[in-house]
């Protein structure tokens, strides 16, 4: 508490980099102190993870929440706290605008090289999913898994959906282009981002919207979920008018629900188990493997 009260209110990750403890007694310490305050910005929302029973848990994960996106004070240092929460949610509003406008960049740059473009762009959309989608993206560096090179923070969820008369050869060639621009702003100093992305046809969209399989929650849950990013917004309201009609939003309702739940009794858990020793049986909901699954 002393630390708090000679520099002021802090993040969890701050915190941590100043006590050098480890996250989890750390954060059972400030979660038990009664004289601490405590704000939690941005929001927590549904993840799909096969290593979870059930698949369904919150994002962002315990950990990731407490240092990111979490500010902590005394009591007295109210006034304080609200400014630098406030702070710590427009830097993430403006982390999330960013990464957007970098996205729709990098996919009308992409489609401009392509001379099929002009022929097809009524037929394609881009949607916008995962962080950047909730306004949550972060710039935590973290390495990619294909090359291990360091990216900043929360992917490039893209999805490119097609109507079904585009011609194959067209969606090949985009397909190679953006994998192009994908490695080109994972390498390039001045991006060191990451394109997480899949092209395919509305007949896909149809057999996944059946939400029969874990690929097909996931695929459904991040077409639910995603934003308009560029192309043809009549494919876009297409695609989203399908989504409705298959009960998606219902039946990622009751899977946010259940995660809800899971995540305040693993809460409870956590602060009653030994940090040296912990229960292992909700540790995977404290900190989770880096959030980058398929998007299928």
């Amino acid at each position: 508490m002393n630390l708090l009260r000679e520099t002021g209110p802090q993040t969890g990750w701050q915190l941590l980099e100043k006590t050098r403890m480890e996250a989890l007694p750390l954060w059972q310490m400030c979660r038990q102190a009664a004289e601490l305050r405590i704000a939690c910005v941005g929001k927590r929302f549904l993840r799909l993870d096969r290593n979870v029973e059930g698949y369904a848990r919150l994002s962002p994960s315990i950990r990731r929440e407490f240092l990111t996106y979490t500010v902590l004070g005394l009591e007295n240092q109210a006034a304080e706290i609200e400014a630098k929460a406030q702070g710590l949610k427009q830097e993430i509003r403006e982390i999330s605008r960013a990464k957007f406008d970098l996205a729709r960049e990098a996919m009308d740059d992409t489609v401009r090289s392509l001379p099929e473009w002009k022929s097809v762009q009524q037929q394609i959309c881009f949607i916008i999913a995962g962080d950047i989608s909730y306004g949550m993206a972060h710039a935590v560096p973290r390495p990619e898994v294909s090359t291990g090179r360091m990216v900043r923070g929360s992917d490039l969820d893209i999805v490119v959906i097609a109507e079904d008369s585009v011609d194959r050869m067209a969606l090949k060639a985009l397909d190679d282009a953006i994998l192009k621009k994908k490695y080109f702003l994972i390498v390039h100093p001045d991006y060191q981002e990451e394109i997480d992305y899949l092209v395919k046809n509305i007949s896909r969209v149809r057999q996944q919207l059946a939400f029969d399989t874990f690929p097909h929650m996931v695929a459904s849950k991040i077409i639910h979920e995603g934003a308009f990013l560029y192309g043809s917004a009549g494919v876009f309201e297409a695609v989203k008018s399908m989504v409705g009609e298959f009960g998606v939003p219902a039946k990622l309702a009751l899977l946010e629900e259940h995660a809800g739940e899971e995540r305040r009794e693993a809460e409870s858990s956590l602060l009653q188990t030994d940090a040296g020793q912990p229960d292992g049986t909700f540790l995977h909901l404290f900190h989770t493997h880096e959030e980058s699954e398929e998007i299928y």
